[in-house]
């Protein structure tokens, strides 16, 4: 026998373990965790008292861990900020500071936790990851020292980076991602110099991340899903909720629906602060998702994601988002336009009098236009047809388009834009549509008791969002939220 021929059964062998080892769909897992945070101080505490609060945070998070490996979870992401939590000075937050190499080093922290100097969080989450054979996700801060001979050099000598970092099964630091976008209140970390776009392969699918605030601009988002074509994303986030179109559930779920990827959103608990809203999101909607301002405890969730989605049967066609808009004629205006607020954007408004119809409202260059039927037209609840053409400039500046179908707090009209989170109003019918300059829209239906509706609304190809059957819940927003990355 030829040594090819007595190699040949080993080869097949070796194939058929690798095909067995590739998934078409695997179980994730996200953790909403109730940070224990540090006394606010504007001075340094010793490293001993920061190593000690993070182990606090890290008992917490390797307990959700286990459990998420014993239901089977391939994977699993955490907070921002869920380690060492937030009130940090630029000085006060060194001492919870690690040097984070680059994985292409090839380290495992667990098993050689010495070999860049002192790294015990990164050496824990290791082990949290090898011994419990599953994907940790966490966000950790990074310092690394510079000099004179760098002018962006800070004054102390050394950068200090917001970071998520990846462990695979073995323990090996397989991701680290340096935040690009801070958000306002952020003054403890640099920016990066150039935006990074990190992936890393797994058995079930290529994986990209970034943190929080991240979501709303090209770089790295929308790069990581357009250009480097990652299968899900890793999302640990500190998402302070603001309705109607900025909490975490909502936000999240749509942008995994607009961009035909799977998202792995993991909130930061803190109900004093708005933060909470974490979920496992495919193309086709949430698998599964928590909003809890009620409580102050964490929350495990799991669910099973297709490793490939837009190979799935399931993954929704792809969309024109200005097709209908611009093929149709503009419908009947309402004669009762007003401009009203929301989140500092100035909107025209347009209110519902009718139980039913058509109508159109405009804003610069974006026309949106609405179809619906009440179930029952209520004389203690007004609802408003709006539009927003231009710059956002409140935490960011960033270009949007949004077209949306809105509950007013009450009916006085001055308040239409206002959060509100209960409703008594379903619809039998509604078709929203928008002449958008945008192919980034974001689809968004939020329910009464700030609730999804995962499955029972959809994204028409020529751009309508429509509801499938009457509304099982009264509607809070229908909102076709679009992000103008062309305009910035």
């Amino acid at each position: 026998m030829l040594p090819s021929q007595a190699l040949l059964p080993a080869v097949v062998f070796a194939l058929t373990a690798l095909q067995a080892l590739a998934s078409d769909t695997f179980l994730a897992a996200v953790y909403e965790h109730a940070v224990i945070l540090p006394h606010a101080t504007e001075e340094p505490v010793p490293p001993s008292d920061a190593l000690a609060l993070m182990n606090k945070n890290m008992d917490v998070l390797e307990g959700a861990i286990k459990e998420a490996a014993r239901q089977g979870a391939r994977i699993i992401v955490t907070p921002e900020d869920g380690i060492y939590g937030w009130r940090f000075t630029r000085e006060s937050i060194y001492p919870y500071l690690e040097d984070i190499p680059d994985p292409a080093v090839n380290w495992i922290p667990c098993t050689d936790p010495s070999r860049f100097g002192a790294a015990p969080v990164q050496e824990r989450l290791s082990c949290m990851a090898r011994n419990n054979s599953i994907y940790v996700a966490a966000n950790i801060g990074d310092k690394k020292p510079c000099d004179s001979s760098d002018p962006s050099c800070p004054r102390d000598g050394h950068y200090q980076y917001n970071t998520d970092v990846v462990f695979d099964p073995q323990g090996k630091l397989v991701a680290r991602y340096h935040k690009y976008n801070l958000f306002l209140g952020e003054s403890q970390f640099n920016y990066p110099k150039e935006p990074e776009a990190v992936t890393f392969e797994t058995p079930f699918g290529k994986f990209g991340i970034f943190t929080c605030f991240d979501i709303l601009f090209h770089e790295p988002a929308v790069v990581l899903v357009s250009k480097m074509k990652v299968d899900t994303v890793l999302f640990p986030t500190a998402w302070m909720n603001v309705l109607p179109f900025l909490t975490a559930i909502e936000f999240h779920s749509a942008w995994a629906m607009g961009m035909r990827v799977n998202v792995l959103a993991a909130n930061t608990h803190n109900t004093s602060m708005a933060m909470t809203g974490s979920g496992i999101y495919a193309p086709a909607g949430a698998r599964i998702y928590s909003y809890n301002m009620k409580t102050e405890d964490g929350h495990l969730l799991i669910a099973e994601l297709d490793a490939h989605p837009h190979l799935s049967p399931a993954s929704p066609p792809a969309v024109s988002w200005n097709s209908y808009a611009l093929s149709v004629e503009r419908f009947s205006q309402n004669d009762h336009e007003f401009t009203g607020i929301i989140f500092e954007d100035p909107f025209t408004f347009t209110d519902i009098t009718k139980p039913g119809g058509n109508i159109t409202v405009c804003q610069k260059g974006l026309c949106c236009h609405l179809r619906y039927k009440m179930a029952e037209k209520r004389d203690d609840e007004v609802y408003v047809l709006g539009a927003f053409d231009g710059l956002h400039v409140i935490e960011g500046q960033y270009y949007l388009q949004i077209c949306t179908l809105l509950k007013c707090p009450s009916t006085n009209l001055s308040t239409c834009g206002q959060p509100v989170e209960m409703a008594q109003t379903k619809f039998e019918m509604f078709s929203l549509s928008g002449t958008f300059d945008t192919s980034y829209v974001f689809p968004e239906v939020l329910y009464s008791g700030v609730q999804l509706a995962p499955g029972e609304f959809e994204v028409l190809t020529d751009g309508r969002l429509i509801n499938r059957n009457p509304t099982s819940k009264p509607v809070l927003s229908v909102t076709l939220f679009g992000r103008w990355y062309e305009k910035d």
